[in-house]
Order: C-alpha cells, then sequence, then structure tokens
C-alpha cells in the first residue's frame, strides 16, 4: 500500500489521514495549500481596501456659504445626489466640482459655458442641453426658485 502513495510533502496530520484511508481524495502539497491561504489573505486585504474606501465620508472638504450648503442638503433631499454624487463629484450624472464656468460639450455636436443661466435652464428643463456621453436622463424636478438658487450656489462653490 506505501508504494501506491504519491510523492507529496505533507503535514503530519495529513500523511496520516491519507495513509490510514481516513481521506478519500490525497492531500495537497504544501506549497498548494500556502498559496490558497495567501489567495484568501489577498482577498480579504482587497475587501477590507473596498469598505475603507466605501466608508468616506459624505461630509463637503469645504467650507460652504449658507445658500451653498442650503444647496448641498436640496441635492441630498430632492434625490440630485444620487447620481451627481454626494458631494458633486458625479457618477451616473455629470460631476458638478468644476463644472461651473467649464465649457460642456452637449449631445449633438454643440458646446456651451456652464454660467449661471445654463445650470438654471438644465436644472428646470433638463432636456434642453444634455451633455454630451451621457445616457441616463435627469427626471423634471419640482423645486422652488428658492431651491434652484441655492442648488447653483452650491454648484458654483464646487469649483
Amino acid at each position: 500500500m506505501r508504494s501506491e502513495l504519491p510523492e507529496l510533502k505533507l503535514q503530519p496530520r495529513q500523511a496520516r489521514r491519507y495513509r490510514t484511508g481516513g481521506n478519500s481524495t490525497p492531500p495537497l502539497p504544501d506549497s498548494v495549500a500556502v498559496m490558497k491561504k495567501w489567495t484568501i489573505y489577498v482577498m480579504l486585504a482587497v475587501v477590507a481596501a473596498l469598505v475603507v474606501a466605501a466608508c468616506g465620508s459624505s461630509e463637503p472638504d469645504r467650507e460652504l456659504s449658507p445658500a451653498a450648503a442650503a444647496g448641498r442638503e436640496v441635492a441630498l433631499a430632492e434625490g440630485c445626489a444620487a447620481c451627481h454624487g454626494d458631494n458633486g463629484e458625479g457618477s451616473i450624472g455629470p460631476a458638478w466640482i468644476g463644472l461651473a464656468g467649464s465649457t460642456v460639450d452637449l449631445e449633438g455636436g454643440g458646446t456651451v459655458v456652464a454660467d449661471t443661466e445654463y445650470l438654471r435652464r438644465s436644472i428646470v428643463e433638463p432636456e434642453a442641453d444634455i451633455v454630451a456621453g451621457m445616457t441616463v436622463k435627469m427626471p423634471v424636478t419640482e423645486l422652488s426658485d428658492e431651491q434652484v438658487d441655492n442648488l447653483i450656489a452650491y454648484i458654483e462653490e464646487l469649483r
């Protein structure tokens, strides 16, 4: 029976179990077992890093004026942040950080400067000027004039 055993470097417990028939499959060599153990460690480290990255603060990194702070609250309460990000960093919607005053490429090939009037039109009439490359349509909102003004103040301070 011993002559049929494959030449493997086994831990004593593994070798004993294999020789006595307590294990139907031959044990893995130490190098494979170590690789499996390190693979698990690496996977755990990656998951931990992703969890830490996902737990970023939803608080803005800068001081906001009262109007901009109210605009940020509007963005969070009315669902704008779901597409434009908790801090205006963008996700499935365009980023607001650095938007004000920049040139925006539009669907169909045109461009527009993101001034106050463009921001207001984009919020009140989302279909008027669609940003190039955006596949998700922005819903029509029913914000008050004050909410729109505060939201614009917030976007303008995210330079």
